[in-house]
């Protein structure tokens, strides 16, 4: 009894589906989800080499003038909120296609989908709350006459630290999104394990730092998990996408040497 081969003469769908070079359709979807996931990041980055940041980041004064003289303020939270969209759809995007088995994975996929979406909801608020109600307050701050600007400091302050309180909370919910992901893929081994592995780490830097931006708000302590997410989020994302349009499906493979 032939393991692979043809019947009645009729190919079976995916070698014709090979053949026409176009992907079979649980590999398209796959795709989609690193293209996504990689775009999110990209735009996020180029979206954060265009914030103002060259002040220290707790010294309010000096980041409040350098604010209220950026004139790309808004397009540029803009833009990450785009990233962060794009990132997240990805994310949201894998999970439905690695269909989780029965059981613990299918609730971690369930669970890290509701996480990915709520991540999602608390940064559009951050960014509305940092990219537009805090650009008007340091904006009216820095205009307004000498006898005005204490208040006016007090009121951008006081967004400032909302502001840390929703970053805080963001970065909880997307650690643990990235962290139930990364677990779906490797229970799931459509691709390599060690992609869901990063995903993880990646998830923990979020979490240390949601912990840091609550206890002490931008300070530099928060320096060494902020790198270590970006550069675990770049290897992941990288590797996911080479693998999604240039690898083998790992179950494909499994099932040949069966």
């Amino acid at each position: 009894m032939k393991k692979f081969g043809t019947q009645d003469g009729h190919s079976p769908r995916p070698a014709a589906s090979a053949e026409s070079g176009r992907p079979s359709p649980p590999r398209a979807p796959l795709r989609l989800a690193a293209t996504l996931a990689f775009a999110g990041f990209a735009v996020s980055v180029i979206a954060g080499l265009l914030h103002a940041d060259t002040a220290t980041a707790n010294d309010h004064a000096a980041t409040f003038t350098e604010y209220a003289r950026s004139g790309i303020w808004t397009a540029v939270h803009l833009g990450q909120f785009a990233g962060m969209a794009l990132l997240i759809s990805g994310l949201v995007v894998l999970l439905v296609v690695l269909k989780a088995p029965d059981g613990a994975l299918a609730w971690a996929a369930l669970f890290g989908a509701v996480a990915a979406v709520a991540a999602l909801a608390l940064y559009a608020s951050l960014q509305a709350v940092d990219g537009v109600a805090l650009k008007h307050a340091v904006d009216a701050w820095a205009a307004a006459a000498e006898p005005e600007k204490t208040a006016r400091f007090a009121t951008a302050e006081g967004i400032r630290w909302l502001e840390w309180g929703m970053r805080s909370y963001q970065n909880f919910v997307l650690g643990a999104a990235l962290l139930l992901t990364g677990a779906v893929v490797v229970g799931a081994r459509r691709v390599s394990g060690l992609i869901g592995y990063l995903m993880a780490l990646s998830g923990l830097a979020y979490v240390a730092q949601g912990w840091i931006v609550g206890a002490e708000g931008f300070s530099s302590a928060n320096t060494t998990p902020t790198l270590a997410g970006i550069v675990l989020i770049l290897m992941w994302s990288v590797w996911l996408l080479v693998s999604a349009w240039f690898g083998k499906d790992a179950q494909a493979r499994n099932r040949r040497r069966g």
